[in-house]
């Protein structure tokens, strides 16, 4: 063996496997040289180094391994490919490394799982975004027919409902036992998922109504696990059902406007004195509850302006912000000086880091949707990311050096290229253009010289004619007569008559 690709004695006692779980990729390429299996199995979790990249969040061992032909089908014992396992442990960058590489996001484990149905079950919001904009399809249901909408109402992951019905996940779907995800957070106590259940089902009636197999509906699961405050929720909203929808604007016809984002509507109402700016209808909601829901900053921020009292609940218990919330408008959630110091005590449990230790779950992106960030944690945040794109130009350099030598040809090379090319043809044209120019100036130069040399003889010619018509008295003669003849032409003194005889 040569003595430049000899291991050292630490790589000897080092597996594929371990250079993979450090980063350490310079390890990586030096073992696959020494002839290591590129898609060797470990023998205790039965990981390929790509499922290792992928649990590791090792990017760069990932990217190494995909360009040198690493099989991302490979499976574990549970039907596990790389992709499923950046799913769970919220992989962002490897999942999109997955994707742009061409592994299938849409395969199932043994139970029937999709990636999209793992990183909606551990919570990692942003990993299931980049799997849905994988053409991903969110209807995929596993063995039991749960969608990931199932898996997300189940363990409580607000943040990806809100994720997958912003993709048109139905949220009304139903399992092999007829539970729809209401069912499911209401069975687990879920309250907000429930809330944001409730708000995007089909109606309140319908979600509220649905029964499954056993002929439960959410209430009655709720009662049996006693889940007093999704309980407490559901009987609210029996006891003040909203008003249809001609009565409501009859009655409350400043709800109406706010609701529909009427600016012009609503300030005629209020300073015409027609109705109160904090008038409540039936369910205890004021206009400025229904312009928190729908989104509309116009009608929100004037209810504010106006003096309208933010403070005030409705018969559920909700203040305009914590409406907006629910209905995941995060914009007025920040309008109305949404923050952590003003969440519930469930939504802090959420963020805390027990909580993740409670579910088994491991960097979860659904921390920090439902509501706004304080300057610190804003600022600590821009610090990570602004960290993490140094990191990531870092490894783009690598990526593109190692593109080039494996001899592909970047898109900026492309353009260069052909800038090049484009450069050089001008230049050639320039070249020819300037060679016919200095053949164009030798031609003129000559005929300039011809009509020089034309112009001398001439010239001459001329000089020699006067010297001979001076030396001439003939010829002076014959000038001296004929300026004679001139003279008497031009005279008019006389008349010339001719006599006939």
């Amino acid at each position: 063996m040569p003595v430049g690709t000899k291991p050292t004695e630490e790589s000897q006692t080092r597996t594929i496997h371990d250079a993979v779980r450090a980063g350490d990729v310079k390890e990586l390429a030096l073992l696959v040289k020494n002839g290591a299996d590129i898609n060797d199995v470990d023998k205790k979790h039965k990981f390929t180094p790509l499922h290792w990249a992928s649990h590791a969040g090792s990017l760069e061992c990932l990217h190494w391994l995909l360009w040198h032909g690493a099989d991302n089908t490979c499976r574990t014992p549970q039907g596990w490919t790389a992709a499923h396992i950046s799913a769970i442990r919220g992989q962002d960058a490897c999942m999109q490394a997955l994707a742009v590489n061409g592994a299938n996001l849409n395969a199932q484990d043994n139970r029937g799982c999709t990636p999209a149905h793992l990183a909606a079950a551990h919570g990692h919001s942003y990993t299931l975004q980049i799997v849905l904009r994988g053409a991903v399809d969110c209807y995929c249901a596993d063995s039991n027919d749960w969608r990931p909408v199932h898996y997300a109402a189940f363990h409580g992951r607000v943040g990806c409902l809100q994720t997958l019905s912003k993709w048109g996940a139905n949220v009304d779907e139903v399992n092999s036992n007829g539970n729809t995800p209401a069912h499911l957070s209401a069975m687990e106590g879920h309250v907000f998922c429930f809330k944001f259940l409730v708000s995007k089902g089909l109606s309140i009636a319908h979600t509220l109504g649905a029964r499954n197999n056993q002929g439960e509906t959410p209430k009655d699961l709720a009662r049996r696990f006693s889940k007093q405050p999704v309980l407490q929720y559901i009987e609210l909203i029996e006891k003040h059902k909203d008003l249809p929808l001609e009565q409501e604007t009859v009655a409350f016809p400043a709800h109406r406007a706010a609701s529909q984002g009427d600016l012009d509507a609503l300030r005629k109402l209020v300073e015409c004195g027609i109705v109160n700016i904090n008038e409540r209808d039936d369910s205890g909601s004021t206009p400025m509850h229904k312009a928190a829901g729908k989104g509309h900053l116009n009608c929100l921020q004037w209810l504010l302006e106006m003096g309208a009292n933010q403070d005030i609940r409705d018969n559920a218990g909700e203040n305009p912000k914590d409406t907006a919330r629910r209905f995941a408008q995060l914009a007025a959630v920040k309008v109305l000086g949404g923050g952590l110091e003003g969440d519930s005590e469930e939504e802090v449990g959420i963020m805390d880091p027990s909580c993740s230790d409670k579910h088994g779950v491991e960097g979860s992106t659904d921390g920090f949707e439902e509501v706004a960030l304080n300057a610190t944690q804003r600022k600590e945040q821009r610090v990570r990311a602004y960290q993490k794109i140094e990191d990531l130009k870092q490894l783009l350099e690598i990526a593109k050096s190692n593109y080039r030598q494996l001899g592909g040809l970047l898109e900026e090379d492309r353009s260069q290229w052909k800038e090049a090319k484009e450069a050089q043809r001008t230049i050639e044209e320039l070249q020819t253009q300037l060679e016919f120019e200095r053949v164009r100036r030798e031609k003129l130069e000559l005929q300039l010289d011809e009509c020089r040399s034309e112009i001398g003889h001439l010239n001459q010619c001329l000089q020699d004619l006067s010297v001979t018509t001076e030396d001439n008295p003939q010829a002076i003669q014959v000038r001296e007569k004929k300026k004679v003849k001139k003279n008497r032409k031009s005279d008019v003194g006389g008349v010339f008559v001719k006599r006939i005889q």
